[in-house]
């Protein structure tokens, strides 16, 4: 950890939370993720041995503290952790004011996106009863197209390979109008008509997609 040999507390502070990969991983803490391996989905280009690495030092730190219940080890944040949480929400409401028009298709992640769509849909606005989503990127990397979301009373599960249910809505988009859409840059309705997603299902599935899906809950700024 480098050391700015500073008495100023927004210095040491900063020796903690501006190593690389450490906001973000306490973005995931922050928006629920618990287990090493959803931790993971969240930051799939980070190392499993440097994820280690910084949830050791978020731990020493006093920020993290490692739980066990019924299903194994679990990270949480402690109450000093948790006070970082509106400074996520400030960081990501200045990124998506002032740097986010920056992104390029490399920064497209169809991973991520869809394991955010997965954890902040509402699954109220659909049925009690088992519906599937599809989802088709045909511009993102081979093994990263297709993807599937089952919403089955209240709960919501991401599979990469078909869960073998009947396909209730097939959702196909680029990849980039996908992600424009959760990051509120563009409407369902404006990316239906004119940026090439297609929906097919039911009237009534169709019509509670958009409220379904919801967006991203860090994309809320204006843009300037």
């Amino acid at each position: 950890m480098a050391e700015y040999g500073q008495f100023c507390p927004m210095a040491k502070a900063a020796e903690i939370l501006c190593e690389r990969w450490t906001l973000v991983v306490i973005r995931e803490l922050t928006a629920g993720s618990r287990r090493f391996n959803d931790l993971r989905r969240g930051v799939p280009l980070m190392s499993p041995t440097l994820l280690s690495r910084r949830l050791k030092q978020l731990e020493a730190a006093g920020v993290v503290h490692r739980v066990r219940d019924e299903a194994g080890r679990a990270y949480e944040l402690t109450p000093a952790g948790a006070e970082l949480k509106p400074l996520v929400e400030s960081m990501a409401q200045w990124g998506s004011r002032w740097v986010r028009r920056r992104l390029s298709r490399d920064d497209l992640d169809a991973g991520l996106l869809m394991w955010d769509i997965r954890r902040q849909v509402d699954a109220s606005r659909f049925p009690a009863e088992r519906v599937v989503v599809h989802f088709s990127f045909p511009d993102a990397p081979a093994g990263k197209r297709h993807w599937w979301l089952v919403s089955d009373a209240g709960t919501t599960d991401l599979c990469l390979e078909d869960p073998g249910h009947e396909v209730d809505l097939h959702v196909e988009a680029p990849l980039y109008v996908m992600t424009a859409v959760w990051m509120r840059d563009v409407s369902f309705t404006e990316a239906e008509r004119t940026l090439g997603l297609k929906v097919a299902g039911t009237r009534d599935l169709r019509s509670r997609l958009p409220g379904w899906l919801g967006a991203s809950s860090l994309a809320s700024a204006p843009r300037t």
